[in-house]
């Protein structure tokens, strides 16, 4: 639907290259344009910090050096955190879990010991995400996840997007599991949410695949001849220098 007329939003006029779900046909081919060539140069897999330069590549945008809170590519005033997992079958793959960085309750609160109190622990770590969703909102609006699920043997990919939004923290309980993490669970419906470990502090996001994925596959780029690929180069015993 189209963002509704309203009389007191005349100076709220977010910028969005495309509605959420809905990547261009034109973006995805650039997608597999970057992916192929990815792989083509020797690379086997894909690094997250990749993954942000090949959207970026794809859509016309910015990969920022260091993150700004969460968001990583950028195009005008609209943001994206860029994260990627390996599936064995991306395009049956229904629920994921995304590493979303490192929050600290001991650094920004001071809880030393987070089973003393795992509800005040959770909502530590939930305030810690929210902040760094503000610091890229003061920025950038609309901030959302895209999120590549892949496998770089078959070349299948799916990909889609969320929207990012600030938690309220009291929707959530929090409940610890036999490893010793912390678990976030929705109260109005039981769904596992989040999963926090107290060592190494790591946050995890648990995101259902919506309806609007999108499942793409790429063909089987062949192995470069390593002969040709030099001529087409130009290089020459010149192009070594022994010191």
């Amino acid at each position: 639907m189209q963002r509704p007329r309203l009389k007191d939003n005349k100076g709220r006029v977010p910028f969005e290259i495309y509605q959420i779900g809905q990547i261009p046909q034109a973006t995805i081919l650039q997608m597999g344009k970057w992916l192929t060539y990815h792989y083509l140069v020797g690379n086997k897999d894909l690094a997250g910090d990749k993954w942000g330069d090949i959207f970026a590549a794809s859509i016309g945008g910015t990969h920022l050096g260091s993150p700004l809170g969460l968001a990583d590519v950028v195009f005008d005033t609209q943001c994206w955190s860029t994260k990627t997992i390996k599936a064995t079958k991306p395009h049956n793959t229904d629920k994921v879990r995304i590493i979303s960085g490192r929050c600290s309750p001991d650094y920004s609160y001071g809880i030393t010991d987070p089973h003393e109190d795992i509800q005040k622990t959770g909502t530590a770590v939930l305030s810690i995400f929210n902040e760094r969703i503000n610091i890229a909102k003061d920025m950038y609006e609309p901030l959302r996840a895209v999120i590549l699920i892949r496998n770089f043997e078959s070349f299948e990919f799916s990909i889609f997007e969320h929207d990012i939004y600030r938690y309220v923290t009291t929707e959530y309980e929090w409940r610890e599991n036999k490893e010793n993490n912390l678990e976030g669970f929705d109260k109005s419906n039981g769904r596992h949410c989040f999963t926090w470990q107290p060592h190494g502090s790591q946050f995890t996001v648990l995101y259902e695949v919506p309806a609007s994925v999108i499942k793409f596959k790429v063909k089987q780029p062949p192995v470069l001849d390593f002969v040709k690929t030099l001529e087409q180069v130009g290089f020459d015993d010149s192009w070594v220098t022994i010191i």
